[in-house]
């Protein structure tokens, strides 16, 4: 499953949104940008509207490779994608270093983090149940630090994730490293993380800096996790503008 904007035009944006959201992660970017782009939000794989199972974060940039081939032929413009959907762009660019023009990465761990990766089955065994309820749901979102417009659409779609696939995609994510084939990639690629995020993520963002000749990294001033694609959306669909702006 994946929503489409602004059809027809030439530069192509491919969006992939951040573990336990959805394709509206990327929405109001979406709206800003459809004039002048033909932008993609593909739902991953083991979330409410996919028609897969989460497996594994390699099978499931091998998906989305599909998904370009079919719909984009085989070239995004710009590949984007926030935490969960962020190692999915990378590992995207390990598997084929000319699959686009430029990515935006933001706040991707390649950090693994054992300890949280052997909790996360007997936490989630234990508190899944608690999803559906609304009151815990406002809970949980106010730590992500989302706008409040969001809460619905996070509360009907983290109910409809199945407790194994919340299990899997969290386990992938908390074991992922990036692959030695990153450093090939052809891609002009831009790093984001807000500087209030936690250390493993400053800490992912600086070795991917470092494996990807001629990166570029930002840090961003006061923001937390995911804030600058959902919370400051006219500033990240203007920072892909100017990126697609650009002479590579």
């Amino acid at each position: 499953m994946y929503k489409e904007y602004g059809k027809g035009n030439a530069k192509t944006i491919v969006l992939l949104h951040g573990g336990g959201l959805s394709w509206w992660n990327y929405r109001r970017a979406a709206e800003l940008l459809q004039k002048d782009f033909h932008i993609l939000l593909p739902v991953l794989d083991g979330h409410a509207g996919s028609e897969r199972p989460y497996t594994s974060i390699e099978d499931n940039a091998a998906e989305i490779i599909r998904l370009i081939d079919e719909k984009l032929n085989g070239y995004a413009d710009l590949l984007g994608g926030l935490s969960l959907g962020g190692q999915t762009a990378l590992e995207i660019l390990s598997q084929r270093n000319n699959i686009c023009g430029h990515a935006l990465i933001e706040s991707a761990a390649v950090i693994p983090d054992p300890l949280t990766n052997a909790l996360t089955g007997p936490a989630f065994g234990s508190s899944y149940r608690l999803i559906s309820k609304r009151s815990f749901a406002k809970l949980q979102f106010a730590s992500l630090h989302m706008p409040d417009t969001l809460f619905e659409d996070y509360f009907r779609d983290t109910k409809g994730i199945a407790k194994a696939d919340m299990i899997a995609f969290m386990k992938a994510s908390t074991a992922y490293t990036v692959k030695e084939t990153l450093k090939d990639t052809e891609a002009q690629v831009y790093l984001y993380c807000g500087e209030k995020e936690n250390k493993r993520i400053r800490d992912s963002m600086k070795r991917i800096h470092e494996i990807i000749e001629g990166s570029t990294m930002r840090i961003l001033p006061g923001l937390y996790h995911g804030e600058f694609s959902m919370n400051r959306a006219e500033e990240f669909a203007d920072t892909v503008r100017k990126i697609l702006e650009e002479r590579k």
